[in-house]
């Protein structure tokens, strides 16, 4: 089903990770957003048009101000995704540069989602962008958003995205094959499941874990992610965005992970 989904998709809503952007060290991996930028140079070619929700502030500030590594205070984090943030384009700037491909920055709270005007100004810039053949990249404010830094996570703000541009599709990047029916770090004898077509019998069936090292959100907060969307006709996938290429081995099935389906496929 995940190759049937990405071939007829046309508007596709991608969700890049803080794990899944971060190399063993804790620092930016070049090498995935230069591999990352080539695969998505190549759907764009044929056709389809992106749009990147990126996290990865946080430890691209920690890169550069390795100094700030133990501080907790609230100011510190914001601080640190502010430097970060520049860090983090500069990044996709250079992996896109070398497809001839440009990117743009929006940045957005959730604030901005509950503004008719704003959200309207969002959707005309998404729209403009792409049809322009520039890719957006978006990501939360966390300098201005305290409850972002807190509680927040880039699964949510990807769902809201794919509402926003009206995607036809959500595919979510996370530092596991998929939806399991348990922690599969934990169990042994975890089980992929392929496809969910009903979320809340999932949630049923399934043992929800904590979220992991770098990032704010877990599992639950995909498959809430998928239920949102679920609503306005769009599916999603949830894949291990540190496979060696990721996007082309979903499009041609020779990578595992979870299908959230609409009914409509």
């Amino acid at each position: 089903m995940i190759p049937k989904l990405i071939a007829e998709a046309r508007k596709i809503v991608i969700k890049i990770g803080s794990n899944t952007l971060a190399d063993k060290d804790g620092k930016i991996n070049t090498a995935f957003l230069e591999e990352f930028a080539a695969q998505a140079a190549a759907l764009i070619k044929s056709g389809k048009q992106i749009v990147i929700v990126s996290s990865g502030a946080q430890v691209a500030g920690l890169s550069t101000m390795g100094k700030w590594a133990r501080k907790r205070d609230i100011h510190y984090r914001q601080a640190l995704c502010a430097v970060g943030q520049v860090e983090l384009m500069g990044a996709w700037t250079r992996a896109f540069g070398k497809n001839d491909l440009h990117i743009a920055q929006i940045l957005l709270t959730q604030d901005d989602f509950g503004d008719p005007i704003r959200t309207l100004n969002m959707r005309n810039t998404l729209f403009t962008l792409v049809d322009e053949g520039i890719i957006p990249i978006i990501n939360e404010n966390d300098t201005v958003s305290v409850e972002e830094i807190k509680i927040g996570d880039n699964d949510t703000l990807a769902a809201q995205s794919a509402i926003l541009w009206s995607a036809d599709l959500l595919i979510l990047f996370s530092d596991i094959d998929g939806l399991y029916n348990k922690n599969p770090k934990e169990y042994n004898d975890a089980e992929l499941v392929g496809e969910v077509r009903d979320i809340e019998e999932v949630r049923k069936n399934i043992t929800i874990g904590e979220a992991n090292s770098f990032g704010t959100g877990g599992i639950a907060t995909k498959i809430d992610a998928a239920q949102r969307i679920k609503a306005y006709g769009i599916p999603t996938i949830l894949a291990h965005g540190g496979k060696p290429r990721v996007l082309e081995a979903l499009a041609a099935g020779t990578q595992r992970g979870t299908a959230f389906l609409t009914g409509n496929e």
